[in-house]
């Protein structure tokens, strides 16, 4: 038995949970808990409600209420939502709490102790119209290194650049919209600089971190760490424990993560054994996962190991698994910033297994995904209805009515074709959860469930019941193996469906009693079957207009259904059966290299090919050319111009990880596209100087050292450079037309 310590990142009490959170941060850490539990492990879930900090304050400015009211209404709401939708914790805390602020304080004294906080004046936001400081939440601009607007002034949700004082460009206060400038104040400052060679050590061996997690960690390390406030001049959150500190608090990202070791030695204290936590945390063979969003990778990777190692003898992050954000109409779900599908609402109408299904396979694990309310009916409808829950149902039903309990097993060779696919489901599965792959994982078991309907048609039970009932019944209890089966691993992902299967089969303990292995083990023949019930039923979506329409005036509408990614090319061949077609092999930094096949025999080698650096259309939907599947589609810039047509590959003009996205900075979406919708965009390469696009003379904004060249989007009369968002722009190799057009 292994011991699992399970985080999970805590939502502002600012409002109601949305889908985003759910999909990103709260439904991951449930699904692979339950699977533990499932293998026999010893499993501690620990988070709650980030109650301090400025969007509290915000809300409770907007409502004209206080922040602790504020704080403590939306905990309770979240923590019912949480409970409605099954998402188990050991508990679910929250940081305004006596236990909380007194482990902070122990852990404040003792890196103090050591060195490993000092004060130092520092410089702030100040509104002189407001007459105060004001926290980074209340002062947006524009992000100097990616062009975002209404960026908060302490981090870019868009590329990831967090920010000093005084960084922001065009800064405003959002309450009066006053311009404020900087004054200096004395802050406590974590040495976070003492710990590079230690954290830099603590990643050299976490291959099997997600890559944005790795290539995110590893870049902030390589730019070098500077040392960080953490204290702010607000009155609500936890207090500083010194003397002549009344009118500052400790900043929230400093505290807040304290709270999954305050929350464990909460957890212990209530279980009336102090010293429990220890063991998760102290014991080294304890394995210790983050669940998070990508907005937190920096706070876990680094800032968190490095207060640890500060600490001492506490048990590092062994994996984080940080999910990518779900999109709604083009942008992150966000409470702040409106758009948010919040859980109590989505709950009202629909059931709680429907929605953590959609949102397992709609999972943003390693790229942005989109949500809408059609996808959303069409995977419930086709696949968790049809598909499994038909299945369920057909099974259980025909031998209820023709049997009434469970019939014999199938002993002969009948049963081997069935015991095998499940047998390989199962090794497929457990291989996907124990990495935290999901979206993997229900792919498996629900290709599980075609297998058994494809099954249950072949041996045609509804003919073999009148001319062989004995027969019937052994082709009977092989598929409801399968039904078993699939109860077992989809309890994960959908509990309370899987746990309505579970008794109808019989059983009177609970599934989780009885672990993964019941996947394989034997039916209880004989036993005495209930009629069953649908466990899932057919969903119709009624969407106001507004709410589903299509931001089609948003600038670069068009632009943003497209997910650009960074890749390398690892082979090259010719078409088989087309001799001026390629078939490639390209590293976007998936479990697989992608197949793409292209038309750039004509323009290219084989060797030329290789090892380049390319951009891929990635959410491009797969098609069959020439008899052979392509999974996307390179970016080239055509010129017809060269004494015929010459073809160029765009290529990024810095050596970027593979699978980095080249959208602009822009939020996109990853749904799959057709091919006419990529036509929609326009993008062209040209020289560039001044600041202008010179083939259409647009305005354009030029990444420092940018090429001569550069591949920009155009829509209408606004241009943006094509690039990662953090000053990697696309090119080509050499001399082409002004204005060639990207295919």
């Amino acid at each position: 038995m292994s011991k699992i310590c399970i985080n999970i990142a805590w939502p502002y009490a600012n409002g109601p949970i949305h889908l985003g959170h759910v999909a990103g941060s709260l439904l991951p850490p449930d699904i692979f808990g339950r699977y533990n539990r499932l293998k026999g492990n010893d499993v501690l879930v620990v988070g709650g409600s980030d109650q301090h900090g400025t969007p509290i304050t915000v809300t409770a400015e907007k409502e004209g209420s206080t922040p602790a009211a504020i704080a403590d209404r939306y905990h309770r709401i979240n923590k019912k939502a949480i409970e409605d939708l099954d998402i188990q914790y050991s508990l679910f805390s929250k940081t305004h709490g006596d236990n909380h602020i007194e482990v902070v304080h122990w852990i404040f004294t003792d890196l103090l102790n050591k060195g490993y906080l000092y004060e130092k004046e520092t410089f702030q936001y100040y509104c002189t119209k407001c007459q105060k400081f004001l926290p980074d939440r209340y002062v947006e601009g524009t992000c100097p290194n990616c062009g975002a607007e209404d960026v908060r002034s302490d981090q870019c949700e868009t590329c990831g650049k967090t920010f000093e004082p005084g960084d922001l460009k065009g800064a405003r206060c959002i309450h009066c919209n006053n311009e404020p400038n900087i004054r200096p104040t004395n802050h406590f400052f974590l040495k976070l600089s003492a710990f590079s060679e230690q954290l830099m050590d603590y990643v050299s061996d976490k291959d099997y971190w997600r890559s944005n997690v790795n290539t995110f960690t590893m870049n902030w390390l390589k730019e070098g760490l500077e040392d960080r406030a953490i204290t702010r001049d607000m009155s609500w959150g936890v207090p500083v424990p010194l003397p002549g500190w009344d009118e500052k608090v400790l900043y929230v990202w400093f505290e807040a993560v304290i709270g999954y070791l305050s929350t464990s030695i909460e957890y212990s204290k209530m279980n009336g054994n102090p010293k429990l936590w220890e063991e998760y945390w102290k014991n080294p063979e304890t394995k210790h996962y983050y669940f998070i969003g990508k907005d937190n990778i920096p706070f876990h990777s680094i800032i968190w190991p490095a207060i640890l190692m500060g600490m001492g003898g506490i048990n590092l992050p062994y994996d984080i698994p940080a999910n990518e954000y779900l999109m709604f109409k083009g942008g992150k779900l966000s409470k702040s910033r409106g758009g948010a599908i919040d859980v109590p609402s989505v709950l009202s109408k629909y059931d709680a297994d429907a929605v953590r299904y959609y949102l397992s396979t709609n999972m943003p694990d390693t790229h942005d995904t989109d949500f809408t309310w059609e996808d959303f009916q069409i995977k419930i409808n086709n696949e968790l209805v049809s598909a499994l829950g038909n299945y369920y149902h057909r099974c259980l039903s025909f031998t209820y009515n023709n049997f009434g309990k469970i019939p014999e097993a199938d002993t002969e060779e009948g049963s081997k074709e069935v015991l095998e696919a499940i047998r390989s489901t199962l090794e497929e599965y457990e291989g996907c959860l124990s990495k935290c792959d999901f979206k993997k994982g229900i792919r498996a078991f629900m290709e599980l469930s075609r297998f058994g309907n494809r099954y249950f048609d072949s041996m045609k039970p509804w003919a073999l019941v009148k001319s062989d009932k004995e027969r019937c019944g052994r082709v009977m209890n092989n598929n409801l193996k399968i039904v078993k089966a699939l109860a077992v691993m989809a309890w994960p992902f959908m509990p309370r469906s899987s746990e309505k299967i579970w008794a109808y089969l019989g059983y009177e303990e609970s599934l989780e009693s009885k672990g993964m292995e019941a996947a394989m083990t034997d039916l209880l023949v004989g036993k005495t079957i209930t009629e069953p019930v649908p466990v899932y039923k057919k969903v119709e979506i009624e969407v106001a207009e507004e709410d589903e329409a299509p931001a089609d005036n948003a600038p670069f509408a068009d632009f943003r259904t497209l997910d650009l990614r960074v890749g390398k090319i690892v082979s090259a061949d010719d078409h088989p059966d087309a001799e001026k077609l390629f078939l490639l092999k390209i590293d976007i930094g998936e479990e697989a290299p992608r197949q793409i096949v292209a038309g750039l025999r004509a323009y290219y080698s084989k060797e030329e090919m290789v090892g380049r650096s390319v951009i891929l259309v990635s959410n491009l939907k797969p098609a069959k050319l020439r008899g052979l599947m392509s999974q996307g589609m390179l970016l080239a810039a055509d010129d017809e111009s060269i004494g015929g047509t010459s073809v160029q590959l765009l290529r990024p003009t810095k050596d970027l990880p593979v699978g980095t996205k080249m959208n602009s900075g822009l939020n996109n979406t990853s749904s799959m596209i057709e091919y006419k919708d990529f036509q929609k965009v326009k993008m062209v390469v040209s020289k560039a100087s001044g600041g202008k696009v010179l083939c259409n003379s647009m305005n354009i904004e030029l990444p420092e050292g940018a090429p001569e060249r550069i591949a920009a989007v155009i829509d209408g009369d606004k241009a943006a450079v094509l690039s990662d968002g953090k000053g990697c722009t696309a090119t080509v190799d050499s001399e082409i037309r002004d204005g060639a057009s990207v295919r």
